[in-house]
């Protein structure tokens, strides 16, 4: 190449690139939230983050804990789905979403389950904790070793359902070590999540995720909500091969959270498939 041609080369490379730089800021996803973050499941890449480590309460993401720390007792020899639970006071006192199940009856654990992890029953997830832990405060005990074990290291808990409590701390990032490891050792799991309702005494209870009908690559895991942090979300979404987590903590209301997620997904299929090359991680 001739002298002239390559300082024109350079010239318009001195042109063109931060134009290029520009087209791509703008692409970027913007999301009015506390936290997100969007990772390749396969290979751990992280695709997208903003405020990963910012502390926020969990709300009923913790509950993700709870159903895995059910799962590994079932493997383990220690619980079965066909256990019968005698629901205590405790459970049938608990605020929030509720089963409303009453005191002395007694609930089969593949139910309790169910409850909790679809329609994020708050009394469901207590009689878990009593039946797998012994107590309420023994199972929680048992989360946090757990997340230590995980490598969760900005999270604490300090009860299995969510509820509001200044202590209860986690971050996108704990979350999403929680969740891969989850579906990683129970993939299972994706069926029950992604039922979009169940019925139990002959009332219909429907999935609290509804991205289960307005996405229809999503299957699962698991939505939350309380006053002081928000609308949160952990969404995984499978096309072909690949599969994604997204994490969104603290959206203003249920249609920005469902809206924001919806597009994160969206944004990083494209980046999977290869119809956006250019790097973001943007916190």
């Amino acid at each position: 190449m001739k002298v002239w041609e390559k300082i024109a080369v350079l010239f318009l490379l001195w042109i063109l690139v931060p134009s290029l730089s520009i087209g791509a800021e703008r692409s970027k996803p913007h999301f009015a939230l506390k936290a997100a973050l969007l990772v390749d499941m396969e290979s751990g890449r992280v695709i997208y983050q903003q405020n990963a480590d910012r502390l926020i309460q969990p709300a009923s993401l913790t509950k993700i804990m709870t159903l895995y720390l059910v799962k590994e007792a079932i493997r383990e020899g220690e619980a079965n789905l066909s256990d019968m639970v005698q629901i205590s006071a405790r459970a049938v006192k608990t605020n929030g979403q509720k089963m409303l199940y009453k005191e002395g009856e007694e609930v089969s654990l593949k139910d309790l389950v169910r409850g909790a992890a679809i329609l994020s029953a708050n009394d469901a997830t207590i009689s878990i904790a009593e039946h797998i832990g012994g107590s309420v405060d023994i199972f929680v005990s048992r989360m946090n070793a757990k997340a230590k074990e995980l490598g969760m290291k900005k999270s604490y808990f300090v009860n299995p359902h969510g509820l509001p409590d200044n202590h209860q701390k986690t971050t996108a990032y704990d979350i999403y070590i929680l969740s891969r490891k989850y579906l990683q050792q129970f993939p299972e799991v994706l069926d029950l999540h992604s039922k979009l309702y169940f019925t139990y005494n002959s009332v219909l209870h429907h999935n609290q995720n509804s991205l289960l009908w307005d996405y229809p690559a999503v299957d699962g895991i698991k939505t939350g909500y309380v006053r002081a942090a928000g609308f949160h979300i952990v969404a995984t979404a499978k096309r072909g091969d690949r599969r994604l987590i997204a994490v969104i903590l603290g959206a203003k209301n249920p249609q920005i959270r469902a809206r924001q997620t919806m597009e994160l997904l969206d944004y990083g299929f494209r980046r999977l498939d290869g119809t956006i090359n250019y790097s973001m991680i943007g916190k």
